[in-house]
């Protein structure tokens, strides 16, 4: 059974008109849920409603600007030894390879010349292999492919704007 239209009905107390009346009517002589919920609102609509104590307003606020100083100071320190705990735990594990490494400076000299040279050559390497690749590839595909593959990759870098313009808009706040 749809609750929907009659929760809503009677939840936001909201005048209804003729019809909606009558509906409301007939589903409360069928369905307990929403009787209950009906005479629960009556309910409460009879009970006396007390102002709050003088000052409520004030010791609230102030409790709120307390407990939020609170948890400001309560995250810094968690964050603080987290990030010391984390710092710690590196530099058990990688100290005695740092302190073999800083030993000797000859060492990680010759270490950080290898990985100059290394990565040097390898982005060379590729560098040619693409060139390479870029040299033979036209011949292998017709002009209607390549348009095919050009389209396609255009058409998906269309569809990852629009759906990061549309995430954008998404979350930008609309007022108050």
């Amino acid at each position: 059974m749809n609750h929907q239209p009659f929760e809503d009905w009677l939840l936001e107390e909201a005048p209804l008109d003729r019809k909606q009346k009558l509906e409301l009517e007939v589903h409360l002589r069928t369905c307990s849920y929403c009787n209950a919920l009906a005479e629960s609102g009556k309910a409460l609509g009879t009970v006396k409603r007390v102002s709050p104590a003088a000052g409520f307003s004030a010791r609230f606020q102030s409790r709120l600007g307390r407990q939020r100083a609170m948890d400001r100071r309560r995250r810094f320190w968690g964050s603080l030894a987290f990030t010391l705990g984390g710092l710690v735990m590196l530099m058990w594990l990688a100290g005695p390879y740092l302190a073999a490494f800083l030993a000797s400076p000859a060492t990680w000299i010759t270490v950080l010349t290898q990985w100059m040279v290394y990565l040097f050559t390898t982005l060379r390497a590729i560098g040619e292999a693409g060139f390479v690749v870029l040299d033979i590839l036209p011949g292998f595909l017709s002009p209607l492919t390549w348009m095919i593959l050009i389209s396609a990759v255009a058409g998906m870098v269309l569809l990852w704007s629009v759906s990061i313009w549309r995430l954008a808009q998404r979350n930008v706040p609309q007022g108050v």
